[in-house]
């Protein structure tokens, strides 16, 4: 491991490790709690970031792994292949997927003023089991975009699951995709080859 990864996993790791704050006990709390680690952590340094993505992918996973719902999100995926699938494929799946989803919602990131972040009043039912969080994002031009999380409920807390911009869902398309692949080959190929495309899923 070179100097510079080293000091990639430090960042990521004491991010990781940060507990969630005492007072983020309702789903737009958490929300508004992972963005304003979002914006201490990339604003400033879109260019740089942009241009080393080993860092820019630990920074975000080090402040939205603890908050997210892995296999909760994996499995909404796969739908009716979750169930059809091996134990070993689900832990492979939920590795690999959530990487993919990183990365991509990584990118997306750096278009976005994570200084200027507006969490909407959570308006729903914390006694139910899923949660929307609604907030408005502005890109670096002013526009404003619709960015929208869900939430599940869990015993320790509310976790992520899915992430909407502008209407468009991670795991509903995700979803799409994926099963049309895996119906004109397999669960078993679709992993081998979104393993491959990210070198193993590992971050």
């Amino acid at each position: 491991m070179t100097l510079h990864q080293s000091g990639i996993a430090a960042v990521a790791a004491c991010i990781a490790f940060l507990p969630l704050e005492a007072s983020a006990v309702t789903p737009d709390e958490v929300v508004h709690e992972a963005a304003e680690l979002l914006s201490e952590g990339l604003n400033g340094r879109e260019e740089e970031l942009a241009l080393d993505k080993d860092a820019l992918y630990a920074i975000i996973n080090g402040i939205l792994l603890p908050r997210f719902d892995r296999r909760f999100s994996a499995s909404q995926v796969l739908g009716k292949h979750w169930r059809t699938a091996s134990d070993e494929q689900r832990i492979r799946f939920v590795e690999v997927f959530y990487t993919t989803l990183l990365r991509r919602y990584a990118d997306i990131l750096l278009e976005f003023d994570l200084g200027r972040v507006q969490v909407l009043p959570f308006r729903g039912d914390v006694t139910k089991k899923i949660a929307r969080v609604r907030t408005n994002v502005r890109l670096h031009d002013g526009t404003k975009v619709p960015v929208n999380y869900m939430l599940v409920s869990r015993d320790d807390g509310w976790l992520m699951f899915d992430v909407s911009v502008e209407g468009i869902s991670y795991v509903r398309n995700f979803r799409v995709e994926l099963d049309s692949e895996i119906r004109a080959t397999s669960l078993e190929q679709v992993i081998v080859r979104l393993e491959t495309e990210t070198g193993g899923g590992d971050e």
